[in-house]
């Protein structure tokens, strides 16, 4: 197979319309995993589980069932509300315990790998290390089969064992693996070490390359049991055992106490209205806050009002992002744990926006040793012709996660936990049972709240670390202050913060735009558009059904 060109944008999409229901994703099979679903006779939600567990198969490079899964939805009844499906700590995962199980391993070092920024300095002292980027202690407890069951059993029409059949039918029968799949797969080749996670994930010790057929026939099977024994197969059963076995087998705490103890949370969003626009997010842990704070900043200097193509548009609403990071990643954690301030009242967005001028500031942000800027995922939105829209979101955190995959389930285990601090001052600190500080964002959004009789909805998300509520920011906008169609909101050119202060901004993006930025005082840098995160969405406007997808990815919209 020839090559592909990552960075190249030269086709077409337009807008997806449909009738009966549309599926958006990073993967054609997933999304018409998820359309199966739908023309069988399942909702929205059954879609949604259909094609998360599809992805788990087709895209394993960024999702699994080794990790999380969250949902924000609109209800053919007209309930918003959300899903958490995400594990905390082991309950012996203390700080001490961790730092003193770490400094006692001689491979310490594999578990903060260099080209990702976070090698060990040499200095044994447990005291001086941070919390690692991969092995057992970055292991959570996974969401993922739990939160599948529970979208089913609550919100969908069918059953979980429906929506698995796409996913066991492609692990077990094989499907062609897309361009930009392939190119992350190829990481497996160096995350897994050990032989049962190489066997699972890799061909005679190689990834597969573009177009070749691919086969996960242990995952398949893993599948095919919680289809027929439902969850509790991995949080009391036969797969939890091999979980628990896998990360304690390597020094880690996890145990079956702590997958038993484990259910999904059903809280409320949170919420703002943009320019007329009512935007919900989920609630810390995540850090949904940090976008509804962007946004009010945003109204409040009027960056919405500046030009489509302006330099003035992309700093001020850069600049209101800035500070809405600086505040969400210094307060947002488990709130069992802290208490966080209110960061999407309209008061708090007045102070925050009183010293937004022309030039850039030097706002900080980030969570120490979180981990998270880079780090990315799958989405997936799902509307159909009742009514309901969900966005829906399953992570493993950082590609094929922590490096451990769980006997021979063919399950890859999250790295999720090295968002933790072991810095005891750290609202983010590790603590047993906690929840760690969360990226993963789902969106939903009332384009007419006012307008009682217009029914427009929309879900959709952005993902990519750091780049989700920023991403979040430039899609909504792009909707709702220029009436951009879906896939061209999508497409445009999109700019992020970086942790170091630098104005990142896409090869694409008008040459002289970029000269001003820099005039302004920002440091612009052009990355590669792998870098700016990929977004999904679906909407329901008076009954008519459309969809776009990320054109960063390998995805598609399918309907019918």
């Amino acid at each position: 197979m020839p090559k592909p060109d990552l960075d190249r944008f030269t086709s077409r999409r337009s807008t997806v319309y449909a009738p009966n229901g549309v599926v958006a994703t990073s993967q054609p099979l997933a999304a018409e995993a998820g359309a199966e679903i739908l023309r069988d006779g399942g909702n929205a939600f059954d879609a949604a589980v259909a094609t998360a567990a599809a992805l788990n198969v087709v895209e394993p490079t960024s999702t699994g069932l080794g990790g999380d899964v969250f949902a924000l939805y609109r209800t053919a009844d007209g309930d918003v509300g959300a899903m958490r499906s995400c594990g905390g700590a082991p309950a012996d995962a203390t700080i001490e315990n961790v730092r003193d199980a770490i400094a006692e391993r001689d491979d310490v070092a594999d578990w903060y790998p260099e080209n990702r920024g976070y090698a060990v300095d040499g200095d044994d002292d447990a005291d001086d290390l941070g919390m690692p980027f991969l092995g057992p202690h970055t292991v959570t407890v996974p969401g993922t089969a739990r939160g599948w069951e529970a979208t089913v059993d609550r919100l969908g029409r069918g059953s979980l064992a429906d929506a698995l059949e796409p996913a066991i039918r492609y692990a077990t029968e094989g499907f062609p693996v897309s361009e930009l799949i392939a190119h992350y797969w190829k990481g497996a080749e160096d995350i897994f070490t050990d032989d049962n996670a190489r066997e699972a994930y890799l061909q005679d010790g190689s990834a597969p390359d573009v177009g070749e057929r691919a086969t996960l026939p242990r995952l398949g099977e893993s599948m095919q049991k919680i289809a027929e024994q439902g969850a509790d197969v991995v949080y009391e059963g036969g797969i939890g055992e091999q979980i628990v076995d896998e990360v304690q087998s390597k020094g880690g705490f996890l145990s079956m106490d702590d997958l038993a103890a484990f259910e999904p949370e059903f809280p409320d969003p949170v919420s703002t209205t943009y320019n007329g626009t009512e935007v919900y997010e989920l609630p810390p842990n995540n850090q949904g806050l940090v976008a509804l704070e962007a946004l009010n900043i945003a109204e409040e200097i009027g960056a919405g009002d500046q030009p489509l193509d302006s330099p003035e548009r992309v700093h001020y609403f850069a600049e209101a992002t800035k500070r809405a990071f600086h505040d969400g990643h210094r307060y947002i954690t488990d709130p069992e744990y802290e208490e966080i301030p209110p960061l999407a009242a309209e008061s708090w967005a007045e102070k925050r926006a009183a010293d937004v001028d022309d030039t850039a500031s030097d706002v900080t942000f980030g969570v120490p040793d979180a981990h998270a800027e880079d780090a990315d995922t799958v989405l997936l939105c799902v509307a159909d012709d009742e009514g309901n829209v969900v966005s829906y979101i399953n992570s493993r955190f950082a590609g094929f996660g922590s490096g451990l995959v769980a006997g021979d389930t063919g399950i890859a285990l999250q790295n999720r936990g090295s968002s933790f601090s072991l810095d005891p001052d750290h609202p983010n600190r590790l603590e047993p049972g906690k929840r760690p500080f969360h990226t993963l964002i789902p969106g939903v959004a009332n384009l007419a709240p006012n307008d009682d009789a217009t029914d427009d909805w929309t879900a959709f998300g952005v993902m990519g670390g750091y780049m989700q509520p920023q991403g979040h920011v430039q899609v909504v906008s792009n909707v709702v202050d220029y009436d951009l169609p879906l896939q061209a909101a999508l497409d445009r050119p999109r700019w992020r913060y970086r942790e170091d202060g630098a104005l990142a901004v896409e090869g694409r993006m008008d040459g002289n735009l970029t000269t001003k930025l820099t005039r302004m005082g920002h440091d612009v840098r052009v990355l590669a558009p792998t870098m700016f995160g990929g977004a999904q969405i679906v909407r329901n406007e008076d009954g008519v059904l459309s969809g776009a997808t990320e054109p960063r990815k390998d995805g598609t919209v399918a309907g019918f």
